[in-house]
């Protein structure tokens, strides 16, 4: 614990913020708390290390949250780990077993003596033992997590802002006792569906009461959140499009799962011979409707409900695709890198631009710009004409014309 955070170590981190928490736990109703510290009174040396270094410091009571900060401010990190015999010790601190009784054990490290908490934990359980623990690891190795999993609950907190962060997380656990899960289920209805932000709304209002970002944990299943069961819920999922399920209670004392069906895949446009990055829009819209729901770039892929799409590529010409989107899948749309025209006239024109369809027809692309006298456009490869006419000339019969192919990656010049 006297490892360093920043600019303070993290037993003084652990401590300040411990006694903030404390601070504001004053109006809880019925709610007793006690102090349990180990490691804090016998130093390690070189040939022993004190296994029985854990005290009850400050016993289970009522209003005597100062006594428990008082105390924090004067604990030392000096001695080992004993992790198991705390542990087996906090569940007899707890004046009885009717009432909800919670440990919150704050480490840097692992088990350091003889015994096992896995067995402590089963132990205890056996025994009929009503304490729920939740485990705060303090910068420790990932790769421990699972030597915590048969405690109970773990979070690990690898900064000062994360510890913070966590412990408020943990408290409000253990006092509201009412946790959710949002499962976003894929396809086949698994709740694998994950990394995209979520507005719980109360319900049939604007008033937004919780901003989430959907997170599978570490064992791959949704978060545990803590939302308030004395309200109802209309969720709003942000996948593209987005996805809203409304009038959503709550049962209290319980833990409660929100399913909602988001399957995804990708869609990703990609120029298939350019040589260089080319910056061109792609308006996303669901099959059949008008609404544009996303603009994406070429060459970016993006994450979309699983149905049937339209997509316009806004190149000159326009590229009109239909595609679907299939579970997990990502959907490529190839086409060709553009190229450019650039016209230079000694006079003012006012014109057009024209691209020839496969039957010989002509279809208007843009116009030129207004009373210029050069421009650079850039095209998808093909065959075009301009249309144009100098300013100066009054008349429709000094209409010209001209006639061009464009290919990738190159520049075909008009001088008029």
């Amino acid at each position: 614990m006297n490892a360093r955070w920043g600019r303070q170590t993290r037993i003084a981190a652990a401590k300040e913020l411990l006694a903030k928490t404390v601070d504001g736990l004053g109006d809880v109703a019925n709610l007793e708390i006690a102090l349990r510290v180990y490691g804090h009174q016998s130093p390690i040396t070189a040939t022993y290390q004190d296994c029985n270094d854990t005290k009850l410091e400050v016993p289970f009571a009522k209003d005597n949250f100062s006594k428990v900060k008082y105390r924090i401010k004067s604990i030392q990190a000096k001695g080992t780990t004993p992790i198991a015999r705390s542990l087996e010790a906090a569940a007899a601190d707890f004046p009885d077993n009717t009432s909800r009784n919670i440990i919150i054990l704050i480490t840097d490290g692992l088990e350091a003596c003889d015994n096992d908490p896995c067995v402590i934990a089963k132990k205890l359980k056996d025994k009929g033992v009503n304490v729920t623990p939740f485990v705060i690891g303090l910068g420790m190795d990932l790769s421990y997590l699972e030597k915590f999993r048969c405690i109970g609950s773990y979070e690990e907190a690898e900064t000062r802002d994360a510890f913070e962060r966590v412990l408020q997380n943990v408290v409000s656990k253990a006092l509201l006792n009412t946790t959710a899960q949002i499962d976003l289920n894929d396809s086949n209805g698994s709740p694998l569906e994950t990394n995209v932000a979520m507005f719980l709304y109360e319900a049939g209002t604007t008033d937004l009461k919780y901003t989430y970002t959907h997170t599978l944990n570490r064992f791959g299943n949704p978060d545990t959140l803590i939302i308030d069961p004395s309200l109802k819920y209309d969720l709003v999922v942000n996948t593209i499009p987005r996805v809203e399920k409304k009038n959503i209670s709550l049962q209290k004392n319980k833990h409660n799962t929100i399913e909602v069906d988001a399957p995804q895949g990708y869609i990703r446009v990609r120029y298939i011979n350019a040589i260089k990055p080319y910056q061109i829009d792609v308006r996303i819209m669901q099959q059949g409707e008008t609404t544009t729901l996303n603009v994406q770039k070429i060459g970016r892929t993006d994450k979309y409900l699983v149905g049937d799409y339209q997509l316009e590529i806004l190149t000159l010409p326009r590229i009109y695709i239909g595609l679907n989107v299939g579970q997990g899948a990502v959907t490529d749309v190839d086409i060709k890198a553009p190229g450019f025209m650039k016209y230079v006239s000694g006079k003012a024109l006012t014109g057009q631009l024209f691209s020839q369809n496969d039957n010989g027809t002509w279809d208007w692309i843009c116009n030129l710009e207004h009373n210029s006298r050069s421009g650079t456009i850039q095209l998808q490869p093909g065959a075009y004409r301009m249309v144009y006419r100098s300013m100066m000339l009054k008349s429709s019969t000094y209409t010209m014309q001209k006639d061009f192919r464009i290919n990738s990656n190159k520049t075909t010049s008009i001088r008029i």
